[in-house]
């Protein structure tokens, strides 16, 4: 089904029946990468869910949009089935949106999980810095050896062979957005957050590293953390068991 927001045509899925959840994905992914969190939750909720702008079936964006209009263009999503009270669950990129949700619209957001969440700029390690300075060092020897090319082509050359995953697998606007939205840092919203919050972590998440949904639960006023042993970033399909007996938990789903 499709729905269309600001000119866009988003695709989205409703399941169950009872109070409302919205289920948002992650930064690469689509209503298909959390169908096993719908499943989990359709039991006893009526389950929201879409692909994001420029991901899945849905349409890209026309402009750059930061992480806050990514958020507006779900509040937005939200208010067409007119939701006066809702809950979150959001993986990676997805707890990033829900994360500025919950402190924008506060009144309006009962609960809510963030699942190996973005939000926090990740620390400065020795590695990353190696990693700045070889970056920089091969952009010099490039734009040297290739000095008829424009700057930009010299950086998209080194950033197709040197850049993240998510970097590579993703092009125009979509690049740029990705560029914007990993430079932003929510950790001042942390403690505007007034709903109950759980925390899922991955123990081994590469991605958004445990720490980080450590400085969350702290910031976060009513939230606690489950971490997953021997997870990554995907921790709620690599323990779906032991996630499913979280989820339900929070929710108050029996069966």
């Amino acid at each position: 089904m499709f729905v269309n927001i600001d000119g866009l045509n988003l695709n989205y899925i409703v399941e169950g029946e009872g109070e409302p959840i919205v289920v948002l994905h992650g930064w690469g992914a689509n209503i298909d990468s959390i169908r096993p969190i719908v499943r989990i939750l359709k039991d006893g909720y009526k389950v929201y869910a879409l692909d994001l702008p420029g991901f899945g079936k849905s349409d890209e964006p026309n402009d750059v949009y930061s992480s806050y209009d990514y958020a507006e263009i779900v509040k937005k999503f939200i208010d067409y089935f007119n939701l006066q009270k809702f809950s979150l669950v959001g993986h990676s990129f997805g707890g990033k949106i829900s994360i500025i949700i919950s402190t924008k619209y506060k009144d309006l957001v009962d609960k809510m999980v963030l699942i190996d969440s973005a939000g926090l700029i990740p620390k400065r390690t020795l590695s990353y810095h190696l990693k700045v300075k070889t970056y920089k060092t091969i952009k010099r020897l490039y734009k040297l050896f290739f000095f008829w090319k424009k700057d930009s082509e010299v950086a998209e050359i080194i950033n197709k062979r040197f850049g993240s995953d998510d970097y590579k697998n993703s092009s125009g606007i979509m690049r740029k957005i990705l560029v914007k939205v990993v430079n932003e840092d929510l950790s001042s919203l942390l403690t505007q957050i007034e709903c109950p919050t759980l925390l899922i972590w991955g123990e081994l998440d590469d991605a958004t590293p445990l720490y980080q949904g450590k400085i969350m639960e702290e910031k976060i006023k009513n939230s606690g953390l489950v971490v997953l042993e021997g997870t990554g970033h995907f921790s709620y399909v690599e323990d779906y068991n032991r996630f499913s007996l979280v989820l339900k938990s929070f929710f108050n789903i029996n069966n």
